[in-house]
């Protein structure tokens, strides 16, 4: 993609759109058929209601929660229920979807069992991670995760959806921030796209993102360290003592919207880390629709994912919303956390 250059800012000259992309995708890879070019072409138009709804919602009445509770307990937002509503509505008009899973919706939802299509995809999803910060108008975002319906199974059940994250035939994420980006990977790499709203469509703006083997960002919830392991603990320790050799000590940087802190860590190197506390000893992000589609990313992009004691793409599910604790981003830095969390240092 070739650029140049005005006043000090970078201009695209030719630029390609994410369905021109996904096209030439599909002419690499046999999984990429026609049907998956159009699902993921469904996504990207229901990120674009959604990023609209975020642009206006200090204008009309979706700030602030809907009064119900989640089935994780927690008090919904309104913009959690709009964002929910809106993937659904893509991706059932869309026809290739067969099951959806949302942190928003206690049970699976089936679409072909209801004659709604003979789609064999199916989707988990976060329709909207962090929507509290909307209010206070910092960057949220939309994590999806797309598996192919077992060929065993002629109707879409929760059981098919119960698949280990090795066996994602795609993930991304979607961040509505500064700008727009949708980054996603279908195990060749990772890019990312910008929504350009001038025109109303994503362009190619981060091609085969690659992450740095190591970083000096941490992203941790620091406020629950006394409950933390105390493996954890030594780490956080030895990241705040002063060594050049190793760059330390590091910086914090820490959002509290998964999306925005993984965003960053890809793109400069560093590591999240959400642990089992006292509070949450089974850890609080989601295994099936937030920690397994960023750890398929990390990894497409030279990272590393695990619970502290296995890569988290070789975890077999329970249930749809089960839960994992996490610790994802720079690969030494995963490593040096699963050294000081196994004992080894």
């Amino acid at each position: 993609m070739e650029t140049l250059h005005t006043r000090g800012r970078k201009v695209v000259e030719e630029f390609i759109t994410l369905e021109q992309f996904i096209i030439d995708q599909q002419e690499r890879f046999p999984h990429s058929t026609g049907a998956f070019s159009r699902l993921l072409r469904d996504i990207s138009v229901a990120a674009k209601i959604v990023n609209r709804d975020i642009r206006r919602a200090g204008l009309v009445d979706i700030f602030g929660t809907t009064g119900k509770v989640n089935i994780h307990g927690e008090v919904q937002q309104k913009l959690d229920a709009l964002a929910h509503e809106e993937f659904v509505r893509a991706l059932r008009r869309g026809g290739e979807c067969c099951l959806i899973g949302s942190e928003e919706h206690a049970e699976a939802i089936p679409l072909s069992a209801n004659g709604e299509g003979d789609g064999r995809y199916i989707v988990l999803l976060d329709p909207l991670d962090g929507s509290s910060n909307v209010d206070v108008n910092v960057s949220v975002g939309t994590i999806f995760s797309i598996y192919r319906l077992p060929d065993e199974y002629e109707t879409p059940t929760l059981e098919a959806a119960l698949q280990p994250g090795s066996k994602q035939v795609a993930a991304g994420y979607i961040v509505y921030g500064s700008s727009t980006m949708l980054v996603y990977t279908t195990g060749d790499g990772v890019n990312g796209f910008t929504l350009d709203p001038s025109i109303g469509e994503f362009i190619l703006s981060h091609p085969n993102i690659r992450i740095p083997k190591t970083g000096s960002i941490y992203s941790i919830n620091e406020g629950n360290f006394n409950s933390f392991e105390e493996g954890l603990k030594r780490f956080i320790r030895w990241a705040q003592e002063e060594d050049k050799a190793t760059g330390r000590p590091f910086s914090t940087r820490y959002i509290g919207s998964f999306v925005s802190d993984f965003h960053r860590n890809l793109l400069k190197g560093g590591i999240y880390m959400y642990p089992a506390t006292k509070k949450n000893p089974e850890g609080k992000l989601r295994l099936m629709y937030e920690a397994n589609p960023m750890a398929f990313i990390v990894e497409q992009a030279g990272g590393r994912a695990s619970d502290g004691h296995r890569r988290i793409l070789d975890i077999v599910p329970e249930k749809l919303h089960q839960r994992t604790p996490l610790f994802i981003g720079s690969e030494e830095l995963v490593r040096t956390v699963e050294e000081f969390l196994q004992g080894k240092r």
